[in-house]
């Protein structure tokens, strides 16, 4: 297990994470140039060598309701990629999240037309917004109207 020094020197060598002390000699590790709300990385660093590290836009990770993995017996390689992949997936760069953060946790579908188009369709506040990447095409007050649209315009449901 990597001492808490140890862990410390790793996490300040990403230049784009900000140290924040909190409290009981904890540290966070946060990412302003995240698109999301989530800026923390590094969550609650413990001189006892525990942590989390945010991965909730990960896939396929063990983590928490709140989208955290804990840190504590992480070899300096696992926690290098793994902070690397985090802050991938919060990044403006990342067109996944991109789309994540205008998704969120609404009920969304991916429209295709002939020409491989892409469009959104994301339930959202009451509407069916339609999105061309991060542009809003159309609002709509129910799914039926997006749905005429949207085949209207050549797009079929993507499976």
């Amino acid at each position: 297990m990597l001492t808490f020094e140890e862990k410390l020197q790793i996490i300040e060598s990403f230049p784009e994470l900000q140290r924040k002390e909190v409290s009981l000699g904890r540290v966070n590790f946060h990412y302003d140039e995240s698109i999301f709300d989530k800026k923390i990385v590094v969550q609650h660093l413990h001189p006892n060598g525990n942590g989390f590290v945010y991965a909730g836009n990960l896939p396929r990770m063990d983590k928490n309701n709140k989208g955290f993995i804990n840190i504590r017996d992480y070899s300096e390689e696992a926690l290098r990629s793994l902070i690397k992949q985090a802050i991938h997936s919060l990044s403006p760069q990342s067109d996944a999240a991109k789309e994540l953060a205008i998704v969120g946790d609404g009920y969304e579908e991916r429209w295709i037309n002939e020409e491989r188009q892409s469009l959104l369709l994301i339930h959202e506040d009451e509407w069916w917004n339609v999105y061309a990447g991060l542009n809003l095409e159309e609002a709509f007050g129910s799914y039926d109207e997006a749905e005429d649209y949207l085949l209207d315009e050549g797009f079929t449901k993507h499976k």
